[in-house]
């Protein structure tokens, strides 16, 4: 099992921290770097900006949104941060939610599953330097009855295949990951729960393109924090948990929600996200079960960290990204060389 590290979103005024973390993370050997994007950073620039001081390390976008980009341009992207890192690119995408789609990008969230499967042929086609030309539901290239031409990309990647990634969490997401990508972005995943929540699905999918989970890379972000009293450390990530579970969406539509109910919190979940609606967002972060926290993160002491880190492994996570909590710089720095030490001590290394 590889260790990546997440960065997260950008702009919030540590970006030389987070520069720091990432050639830290370089220096200690780290598989990968990812960067994520909502409605403030973009990835893409963020990304170029650390693979340009940075040697060894993969750069990842974590995700780029869909609705953000034409998948041709996702292509131009993902071809020119290839050549420019070296060779060092991996491209996850992801659907986002309604919320961002249709209000930020005027871009409707209908059809995600379709609308995901088109886009990365689409991508995959234009990577490979073939001649652009796809009918689909939601693209047509050319466009048809004009000035149009199939035309193919100039760039060359320094690799023939970036691998490709899909944030995933719902069951039918998850399937089709697990059949037309190369690896599967994870949030709150549980070892113990990893098979009806996760890899049952996954596995589903590859079975579908005639392939096992072998060489599938299966990637959870999993917050960590260092230190000897659980429980605090665990109160630490109430209000993160708080937020997904009960804010990220409304009633109807909340992926994170859904999650938690499908690892047995149904009655949980649903008053943390009735009290985060509502507006009480400290009654929502205390509803939150610390059994819940506990499974999704990496808190404690190194021995116990080394512990959940092996399983994972067993679990069959691939790349363990790492979300160090610290506020400040030697904070997270010190957390990202734990994450090695752990690493060793469960002699995954």
């Amino acid at each position: 099992m590889r260790l990546g590290i997440n960065l997260g979103y950008w702009g919030a005024g540590m970006d030389a921290d987070n520069l720091a973390v990432a050639q830290e993370a370089d220096r200690l050997g780290y598989a990968v770097c990812w960067a994520a994007e909502a409605y403030g950073s973009d990835g893409a620039t963020v990304l170029a900006w650390v693979a340009a001081q940075t040697r060894r390390i993969d750069v990842g976008s974590g995700i780029f949104q869909i609705p953000a980009r034409a998948p041709a341009m996702t292509a131009m992207t993902a071809a020119t941060l290839d050549s420019l890192s070296g060779g060092r690119f991996r491209l996850g995408l992801g659907v986002s939610g309604p919320q961002v789609s249709e209000g930020w990008y005027g871009v409707r969230f209908d059809r995600p599953l379709a609308r995901t499967r088109e886009y990365v042929e689409i991508v995959r086609k234009a990577m490979a330097r073939e001649r652009l030309t796809h009918e689909g539901e939601h693209w047509t290239l050319p466009l048809p009855g004009g000035p149009g031409k199939p035309i193919k990309l100039t760039v060359h990647p320094v690799r023939d295949r970036v691998p490709l990634y899909i944030a995933a969490i719902g069951p039918k997401n998850l399937e089709q990951t697990g059949e037309i990508a190369d690896g599967a972005l994870l949030i709150f995943f549980a070892p113990e729960h990893a098979e009806e929540t996760t890899l049952g699905a996954l596995r589903a999918g590859r079975a579908k393109a005639g392939k096992t989970l072998d060489g599938f890379d299966v990637v959870p972000t999993v917050p960590m924090a260092i230190g000897d009293d659980v429980e605090a450390l665990a109160d630490h990530f109430r209000p993160y948990t708080a937020l997904y579970v009960g804010g990220m969406g409304s009633r109807e539509q909340n992926f994170y929600n859904r999650l938690a109910r499908r690892m047995g919190y149904e009655k949980e979940a649903a008053e943390i996200q009735e009290r985060y609606l509502s507006g009480d967002k400290e009654g929502a972060a205390a509803a939150v079960p610390h059994r819940l926290i506990d499974s999704t993160t990496l808190i404690g002491p190194v021995e116990r960290v080394a512990d959940r880190m092996r399983a994972y492994a067993e679990a069959g996570v691939t790349t363990l990204s790492l979300a160090p909590a610290g506020f400040t710089l030697d904070e997270r720095l010190a957390s990202l060389r734990a994450g090695v030490e752990a690493l060793e001590r469960a002699g995954l290394a």
